[in-house]
């Protein structure tokens, strides 16, 4: 069993939304105890903004991804929010290796949704490239590994 995904997944889903809702916060909180705000009341713009950004971001990015996920040879072994599911190879359609954002993902398409829904989504363990373009060596091998699962299935 190989961990597939990123060991930094309690300060991605932790500690940056902590630090994030703690600093917009407290600078809510001066500008309200200054009396800033209630002088001008368009200096609290920036700040909820960034809480409303912060917010999208935690929803759309953080919130999705798997705690962890297990290569188990013939089946993948998700764990999130305390529940866990095995995921055969052969019921993944589709693998997106999303290397642009941070952090990066990997989402796959299940053929029947499961416990987490009809798609699964995690960060791979970070690697360092200088390349913008380049290819999620993860995703490549779980690609490889499911075509080759499916042919199985079919014979």
């Amino acid at each position: 069993m190989k961990k597939i995904s990123t060991p930094y997944i309690a300060s991605i889903k932790i500690l940056f939304p902590v630090l994030w809702f703690g600093i917009v916060g407290g600078a809510i909180l001066v500008l309200w105890s200054n009396g800033v705000a209630a002088k001008d009341p368009s200096a609290l713009f920036i700040p909820v903004m960034m809480l409303l950004g912060g917010i999208f971001f935690m929803r759309v990015y953080a919130a999705p991804l798997a705690d962890e996920v297990y290569d188990c040879g013939d089946h993948l072994l998700v764990r999130k929010d305390r529940q866990e599911e095995r995921v055969p190879l052969a019921d993944i359609i589709n693998v997106n290796a999303n290397l642009a954002v941070k952090p990066a993902r990997i989402t796959l398409t299940l053929a029947r949704p499961g416990r987490f829904g009809a798609e699964v989504s995690f960060a791979p363990p970070p690697q360092f490239n200088l390349s913008p373009f380049a290819r999620s060596g993860i995703a490549d091998e779980l690609i490889a590994r499911i075509n080759a699962a499916r042919t199985r299935t079919r014979d």
